[in-house]
């Protein structure tokens, strides 16, 4: 199917700012400046692997606007909800890729977060359209089993049969440093004794830069804002709406910590607040003991005295993977299966060697809520590159077809309804040459 973008250009003092009306089709404008940031979001994404000139990529955005047109009138409907999600899981993604949001906002040259989100809105709103008319014209099609094979032959004969890269499925045995019974007492006297003095009249702010572990606290003084929809975790959005104005929570436990929170104000469905976070000290005595757990634990079971699925049931301390015998989820796609060439280098470095039932050696880590731990990551299977086979990589070859059979589809339907949309084209881009027939010439 055709791609979808949330695109965003970043402020560069070499970028060269483009100008002008490309095409209008319906209601919906392509710029030239659209063109061109598309072009370079394609490349990126594909690093380098995609060149698309730019009478391409114009043709893929006409096709994006007929379709976001056609829905409209179609009467699709997109809810305010869903969208606000997508908005909120943009945001959260470019916060990881750029290290938090203020440095989103620099990047792409944004005045603050409203201004950021209001242009993702506008972004998500469009995708959400074309998505759901995109289903409306494919919901139906499928393919059988005579016409995978058909297509199987088909590219077979071309010499075109893709080659899939080698896919492996991973599974983890964590055992994390846990701090002291004492320690966290410790944590849960000095929060206690903080709030007093918070209630006393000390400002919540000068204490969550002195005290506060949270990294963020330097830019924001621990205040942030919190909708229900926010990337925050499930306890501290909690805690933000149990909340009146001014109150002060109890210390309350979340995966990074201990907290404190103040309510400072309501603004309709979103809440203002600050907190404190501390996290408990882990000495290096204890880091060694729990290496040292680890390792025994990888040696008895390549030893076999113990099988892997035994040892994460009796061992690991990861809930996520622990009932489903340690195996790691892809956090891209969602499957259990990883893309060798498309893996974390980190991670990439410690696996790609590995053969199915082989082990990685026993290393350190540490997760996004500060908790360290030492872990090791198995072999489940392994699956190396190679030419597409029908019969065991059927259901991959399956979901080919099925793409090629919907991209005609949309293809077919794109054909039929730009004869009667209206489509003004700038002469500049008469001059290129398109598959479908936008410009409308009588010769086609």
């Amino acid at each position: 199917m055709i791609a979808l973008f949330v695109c965003l250009t970043i402020n560069t003092s070499a970028q060269i700012k483009i100008d002008g009306v490309a095409v209008v089709i319906g209601k919906n404008i392509v710029l030239d400046s659209d063109i061109e940031k598309f072009k370079q979001e394609v490349e990126v994404r594909s690093e380098g692997k995609i060149q698309i000139s730019d009478c391409e990529m114009l043709e893929e955005l006409m096709q994006q606007k007929l379709l976001a047109h056609h829905a409209v009138i179609d009467s699709v409907t997109v809810s305010d909800e869903e969208i606000s999600t997508r908005v909120e899981r943009s945001v959260a993604y470019f916060t990881d890729q750029f290290g938090s949001v203020d440095k989103v906002i620099k990047a792409y040259g944004f005045n603050d977060l409203d201004d950021l989100k209001k242009e993702l809105y506008s972004v998500q709103s469009e995708n959400v359209l074309i998505e759901k008319e995109q289903l409306k014209i494919t919901e139906k099609i499928d393919v059988t089993p005579e016409e995978v094979r058909l297509y199987y032959v088909g590219l077979k004969e071309a010499g075109e049969l893709p080659e899939f890269s080698a896919e492996i499925e991973l599974a983890q045995l964590v055992i994390k440093a846990k701090p002291s019974k004492a320690e966290k007492e410790r944590i849960l006297a000095k929060l206690n004794e903080i709030k007093k003095e918070i209630e006393e009249g000390s400002s919540i702010k000068m204490k969550a830069i002195i005290n506060s572990d949270d990294p963020g606290v330097t830019s924001n003084g621990g205040k942030y804002e919190v909708t229900k929809d926010s990337p925050f975790i499930k306890e501290f959005k909690e805690m933000a709406f149990s909340l009146d104005v001014g109150q002060i929570s109890k210390p309350f436990e979340s995966d990074f910590g201990y907290h404190i929170m103040q309510l400072q104000e309501i603004r309709g469905n979103m809440r203002v607040a600050t907190h404190i976070l501390m996290q408990p000290n882990v000495p290096e005595s204890l880091l060694m003991e729990t290496k040292n757990t680890a390792e025994k634990v990888a040696n008895d079971i390549k030893l076999g005295n113990i099988t892997f699925t035994e040892a994460v049931q009796k061992y690991s301390d990861d809930e996520d993977t622990k009932n489903d015998d340690g195996l790691l989820m892809n956090p891209y796609t969602g499957e259990s299966t990883w893309d060798l060439t498309r893996m974390d280098p980190s991670l990439y470095a410690r696996v790609a060697e590995l053969q199915k039932g082989e082990l990685t050696d026993v290393y350190f880590d540490e997760n996004r809520s500060g908790e360290k731990m030492y872990k090791f990551i198995v072999m489940r299977d392994r699956t190396n590159t190679h030419t597409a086979d029908l019969v065991n990589d059927y259901v991959k070859v399956q979901e080919l077809a099925l793409t090629k059979k919907k991209e005609e589809a949309v293809t077919k339907w794109a054909k039929e309804k730009i004869k009667d949309t209206y489509i003004k084209m700038s002469k500049d881009h008469r001059k290129c040459k398109f598959d479908k027939n936008w410009k409308k010439e009588t010769s086609r």
